[in-house]
């Protein structure tokens, strides 16, 4: 992540710590060498559901801001399973969003208890109601995992389609609508570059998001990327993928106009007559996807499922778990596992071939 990337995440963190209790601030601080900029903003909003949890069901302050310390001292269990339901049914979060919201509460309520002293040596909390709550039980096989993930990949077929129509297709889709018509011809060749970059790496989101420039080795086919836990890696991209990111790089400039300082890849077009340059965010890096996935006829498509496509292919190609295992970046080969059993489909399909 470059620093002017970085800069801007740790101000929108400043923002939301303005609107947080002082010891919300103090424990992201004690975080920043530890989590990525991304992971503590993640915290600061799920932090801000909860206070305002707490300030609309009257167990605290009139603002989230005001909440005290003892107002945390005295939540019972029954009252968080209240707001794990309301995060549930009323926010609509799946058992997984839940359960990582909930990560980021029982570890700001440690610190509070386990880490945090006052003045006179004692923890800011005696009694931590968080210990006691439990995450919910989340127990699906590698095969469920690889069936859920099935229909929203592409197949080998399907990669070059795609591509091909980002490339173009969309375009001419388009054509009597001037306005998206112009959009989609300012942008094809880095929204081509984008998806077969992905297509080609699978790289995370946030890992494309925050390449710059002077990360890409285009002779040897690697890009520099920060992976989860701040860890430098360099990871390989395909021919297709070189391709497309070299006729983007071509065009970048002179389309881009970027200041010498902003060797960010991905460039989002200025809006207006004084539009300044700035780094593609995630964001929009995912609604752009979004939008050409749902023209294409598969409105399931994500980045992440994109990331699924390369894993999958790329298995069937090689059968190198461990290879694969490195190359997206997984903390555990049990996570790659998966696409091992989403590739079981073709291998049925093979051996009944056999009897034809």
């Amino acid at each position: 992540m470059d620093k002017i990337t970085r800069s801007h995440y740790m101000s929108r963190i400043d923002e939301k710590l303005m609107e947080l209790p002082w010891y919300v601030t103090e424990y992201i601080d004690t975080r920043k060498r530890r989590l990525s900029h991304t992971t503590l903003l993640n915290y600061c909003h799920d932090y801000i559901i909860f206070f305002d949890w707490l300030v609309s069901e009257k167990f605290a302050a009139p603002t989230r801001k005001e909440i005290e310390l003892s107002i945390l001292e005295k939540l019972t269990v029954r009252e968080i399973e209240s707001f794990l339901t309301f995060l549930e049914y009323q926010l609509g979060n799946t058992k997984l969003t839940i359960n990582r919201k909930l990560s980021a509460l029982k570890s700001l309520f440690d610190y509070l208890q386990n880490k945090a002293e006052t003045s006179d040596l004692k923890p800011y909390l005696e009694r931590n109601v968080m210990a006691k709550i439990e995450f919910n039980a989340i127990k699906e096989s590698q095969e469920t995992i690889a069936n859920r993930i099935e229909g929203k990949i592409l197949r080998a077929d399907d990669f070059e389609l795609f591509r091909q129509f980002i490339a173009y297709d969309f375009g001419v889709q388009n054509r009597e609508n001037k306005r998206l018509y112009q959009f989609h011809e300012f942008n094809r060749e880095r929204d081509t570059a984008i998806v077969s970059f992905i297509l080609g790496s699978g790289l995370r989101l946030s890992e494309v998001a925050g390449i710059n420039i002077e990360d890409l080795d285009m002779n040897k086919g690697l890009v520099r990327v920060i992976r989860k836990g701040n860890k430098e890696q360099y990871v390989y991209f395909s021919e297709q993928a070189k391709t497309d990111l070299e006729n983007y790089v071509q065009i970048r400039s002179d389309r881009y106009k970027p200041e010498k300082s902003e060797t960010y890849l991905f460039m989002a077009a200025p809006i207006g007559r004084k539009g300044k340059n700035r780094r593609l965010t995630p964001r929009s890096i995912q609604k752009l996807i979004e939008k050409y996935a749902k023209a294409y006829g598969k409105p399931a498509l994500t980045v992440h499922s994109l990331r699924h496509s390369f894993a999958t292919r790329y298995h069937q190609e090689n059968n190198d778990v461990p290879r694969l295992k490195n190359q997206l970046g997984h903390s555990s080969i049990q996570t790659t596992m998966i696409y091992t059993h989403l590739t079981d489909e073709e291998m049925q399909k093979a051996v009944n071939n056999m009897d034809k």
